[in-house]
């Protein structure tokens, strides 16, 4: 062969080669499956009574076709990027607003809810008209989010037949993103929990909720499963606007127990790799360190204000407030750290979604 034919066929090899490798890194996760609470809701609270929702202006002016979904940001969630870091689709839509949409939720399907917590209560927790505690599930709490998953296993088997249900399930990458509810609200803003557990008892029970979860959704099928830790959530800006010790600065003791959760979720990750056959469960940070480390320092990642929301006036404003204040809306919200006052902005997602990816989530590459 002459040398320059074969210097061809040596480089037509070399790209073939690339090219099995891009396909087969791309088929090692199926589908996208997630629980959770607002971080990464993609519209479920659209169609449940909780006043907690997002499906309306300013809310997803980023987002494909300016379209408010129901996700709790501008545009599109971390979990949105990952599906498309895996050759996915480019977003996770919500499960029901598509529950008989078996073709669309093959490669995806978001489980979860704003307001949503591990713990029961904080899914539960809010006041009705006679400013009388109510105990009605407006968020969908984890326990439902498992039962829907259960119900979308079914409906997928009748969709594709057992045999392609099964082996999308069990290769599908599970995502659990909760707890900022749980501590940011139920814990701190709320009495029921704090007279019952001190915050390093109430943090052990939250893990063990955890636990149950991940346990029950590898009885399920899963077997590729994400812990993500949960955002510093004393430097939210309506935690900001609440700290009376300290107006306008983040608030340390939420933040202390956000990280005692965050470390204690990481064992879990590593307990239940001991203790379930077959399982892949790996713990992401990157809620937490990323926004962290922005929030401590915005200008040198290229954010200008870290320390209001981009909607109305950035101190407490979130859900329909920021429909009502929306004249208010900041005009460039990739100068934000923050969407709304709770919320962070797609900007910022897709940074956490860019470090998972290249941290946690290359066991399954």
């Amino acid at each position: 062969m002459f040398p320059h034919l074969l210097h061809l066929w040596l480089l037509l090899v070399f790209v073939q080669i690339l090219l099995s490798l891009n396909t087969v890194a791309a088929g090692k996760v199926s589908a996208v499956i997630v629980f959770g609470d607002s971080t990464v809701d993609s519209g479920n609270n659209n169609y449940n009574l909780s006043p907690g929702k997002a499906n309306f202006p300013p809310y997803g002016r980023d987002f494909d076709g300016g379209v408010a979904t129901g996700r709790f940001s501008n545009g599109r969630l971390f979990t949105d990027f990952i599906s498309e870091a895996f050759g996915l689709p480019r977003s996770v839509p919500a499960y029901l607003g598509n529950r008989y949409a078996a073709d669309q939720l093959a490669t995806g399907v978001s489980f979860a809810s704003g307001g949503s917590g591990l713990d029961d209560l904080t899914s539960k927790s809010t006041f009705g008209e006679d400013k009388r505690p109510s105990f009605e599930d407006l968020a969908i709490p984890m326990s439902q989010q498992l039962e829907y998953f259960k119900e979308y296993k079914e409906k997928l088997k009748l969709n594709k037949g057992e045999s392609l249900a099964n082996k999308t399930i069990a290769e599908a990458l599970y995502i659990f993103s909760i707890g900022n509810n749980d501590i940011g609200v139920n814990y701190f803003l709320l009495p029921i929990r704090r007279v019952q557990y001190t915050p390093p008892q109430y943090v052990t029970y939250l893990i063990g909720l955890a636990g149950a979860a991940v346990r029950a959704a590898y009885e399920l099928g899963a077997r590729k499963i994400q812990l993500t830790g949960i955002l510093p959530v004393g430097c939210v800006p309506a935690m900001r606007t609440l700290n009376l010790h300290e107006p306008g600065k983040c608030n340390e003791e939420f933040n202390q127990l956000a990280m005692r959760y965050n470390a204690e979720l990481q064992e879990l990750a590593g307990k239940l790799n001991g203790e379930l056959a077959g399982v892949v469960v790996v713990y992401a940070d990157q809620l937490n360190s990323v926004v962290s480390a922005i929030v401590a320092n915005p200008l040198h990642y290229g954010f200008e204000n870290a320390r209001l929301g981009c909607c109305g006036t950035g101190l407490i404003e979130f859900s329909v407030l920021c429909a009502l204040e929306e004249p208010l809306t900041c005009q460039d919200d990739d100068k934000y750290v923050f969407f709304d006052s709770v919320h962070p902005t797609e900007r910022i997602y897709k940074i956490v979604a860019e470090e998972i990816f290249k941290t946690a989530l290359q066991v399954f590459l």
